[in-house]
């Protein structure tokens, strides 16, 4: 077992640099790290935090520091009520005894009341209601998030895509759906809102193409077809249940 992770640990890795010229890293001089993408890291990951969780929770951290502790494999945030510091030296003293070091370029302290951060695609941080005019801590898609969105909906309406119209429209609405479902937690109103617009008018483009529609065609493929009898999923349509974020 261990001749097979070291085997895994020493696979040669191919890479593309700013130029786009193909170059080879890794292989049996690496001394550290593990192959991007690899199978083995999500293991890795689990086993090494399993234990800085163990240690978090053994110790009492969470009570000391009155903080919670939240990771999905080897990326975490420490939510802590004024000893985020204290909890951010502990922590780099735990992984470094394991034989880890935190990504100092990543790693960073936040007022959230006042600085918004990043994690799993949410961007967390203070928003304004734009009826109440009042502030609360909101939890929205990250523009990164929404980006990965607009790629995928590119993906399905290349212009090389022949596919018959229902085959196109109904992988296109299991993306939309996929990332309303994962995306339906907090404030998402105008993100879903930025998605639909974006959806219509790539569909549009699409189906002018597809049809030699020699007009912008957007009488012909109005909002109310392509959400309609066109049969593409509007996000602003949908009512997924999901926890209020806490307002201050």
């Amino acid at each position: 077992m261990l001749h097979l992770v070291k085997m895994w640990l020493k696979a040669p890795i191919e890479e593309r640099d700013d130029q786009g010229r193909r170059r080879m890293t890794g292989g049996k001089r690496s001394t550290q790290g593990t192959p991007q993408g690899g199978v083995l890291s999500p293991l890795l990951a689990n086993i090494y935090m399993h234990r800085f969780l163990r240690a978090w929770r053994q110790r009492g951290k969470d009570v000391a520091y009155c903080a919670r502790l939240i990771n999905y494999a080897d990326d975490c945030v420490i939510l802590s009520r004024g000893h985020a510091a204290e909890a951010l030296v502990w922590t780099r003293w735990a992984l470094t005894a394991i034989g880890l070091t935190l990504n100092e370029t990543k790693t960073c302290l936040r007022d959230s009341r006042r600085d918004p951060f990043t994690f799993l695609g949410y961007t967390f941080g203070p928003a304004w209601h734009r009826k109440s005019g009042r502030w609360y801590l909101a939890a929205a898609p990250a523009k990164k998030s929404l980006q990965r969105v607009r790629r995928a909906v590119r993906a399905h309406l290349r212009p090389g895509n022949h596919a018959p119209w229902p085959e196109v429209v109904a992988a296109l609405n299991r993306t939309l759906r996929g990332w309303a479902t994962y995306f339906s937690y907090g404030t998402r109103s105008k993100a879903y809102r930025v998605v639909d617009n974006y959806v219509y008018h790539a569909v549009r483009h699409f189906l002018r193409r597809r049809h030699n529609v020699p007009t912008r065609g957007t009488q012909r493929f109005s909002a109310e077809q392509v959400f309609g009898p066109l049969g593409v999923l509007r996000l602003q349509a949908l009512r997924v249940a999901s926890p209020s974020c806490a307002r201050v």
